[in-house]
């Protein structure tokens, strides 16, 4: 039976050959962070990373990914969510409809390890995902905070949380 190192774990799966390493990745494995959007690598909600790199999980079948490669998932960044971009994320309300936010994560993610205080080009360079709800202001401020060093104030936004009870509060973040 074949395996995949995928969040640091060995887990065999059972697929016919060719089979996109998304679908095991939902259907064997269970892991259902990762999320079809298109099928053909142009939107990025599939986005995963193997040994460290992003990469489209709807096209790369699960067989060419070899043994040694270490598979990533958003399950696997960080489970309680302390990932520096997911916390900024959340600080700055990124998601409207979340549906893409993990290949999102995932990318941005990458763009960090490799360029720790990305310019602008470089952050347009490397997310090229689709967002339907249009939140790439924000998305480009969650990085900008994570290489300011988790500074939300350097995001420039003016974000205003609501309590369950109604009640507000601004954040000048």
């Amino acid at each position: 039976m074949p395996s995949l190192n995928v969040n640091g774990k060995v887990l065999q799966y059972e697929a016919d050959p060719g089979t996109p390493l998304l679908w095991v990745l939902r259907e064997q494995l269970g892991l259902t962070g990762t999320k079809y959007g298109c099928g053909i690598a142009q939107c990025g909600a599939c986005t995963v990373h193997i040994d460290g790199a992003p990469v489209r999980s709807c096209i790369r079948t699960a067989e060419s990914v070899g043994p040694n490669e270490k598979i990533v998932t958003i399950e696997g960044l960080a489970r309680d969510g302390s990932h520096p971009v997911q916390k900024a994320w959340a600080a700055l309300d990124v998601p409207q409809c979340g549906f893409c936010q993990s290949g999102m994560i995932m990318a941005a993610a990458a763009l960090l390890k490799d360029k720790p205080n990305p310019t602008d080009a470089e952050i347009d360079a490397a997310m090229t995902n689709i967002c339907r709800c249009g939140t790439y202001n924000r998305v480009r401020a969650a990085i900008k905070v994570v290489a300011g060093g988790g500074d939300a104030k350097r995001a420039g936004l003016d974000i205003q949380h609501v309590a369950a009870s109604g009640a507000s509060r601004k954040e000048g973040v």
